[in-house]
């Protein structure tokens, strides 16, 4: 993974290059009460901006029926990169949705 991202201001975390999503995964659980800390220094000090879900607006919840092979590959892909089945799925689908977009130009 190729991440480029500047340290944290205040905590001096920086994020490393992952190699996988599961090596992220760790990192941010190794790192939990760091991270914790610094949002908690960043909200006195008045830094904290919306978040995503407060400029979307909820997501709104889809039901959708998918086949029993599917859903166990789905869940042995996600476990291999540290990810709940769900959102595994749903990274899929928004990749796929831009693969189709950048195709059609």
């Amino acid at each position: 993974m190729n991440n480029k991202r500047k340290p944290a201001r205040a905590s001096g975390l920086s994020l490393p290059d992952f190699k996988d999503e599961a090596e992220e995964a760790r990192w941010w659980f190794e790192h939990q009460d760091q991270i914790a800390a610094e949002f908690e220094r960043a909200a006195k000090e008045g830094r904290l901006g919306p978040g995503p879900l407060a400029r979307k607006g909820v997501t709104p919840t889809t039901t959708i029926r998918l086949d029993q092979e599917d859903i166990a590959r789905a869940r042995k892909q996600a476990e291999r990169k540290g990810l709940r089945y769900q959102t595994y799925l749903k990274m899929l689908i928004r990749e796929a949705l831009l693969a189709e977009e950048r195709k059609a130009g």
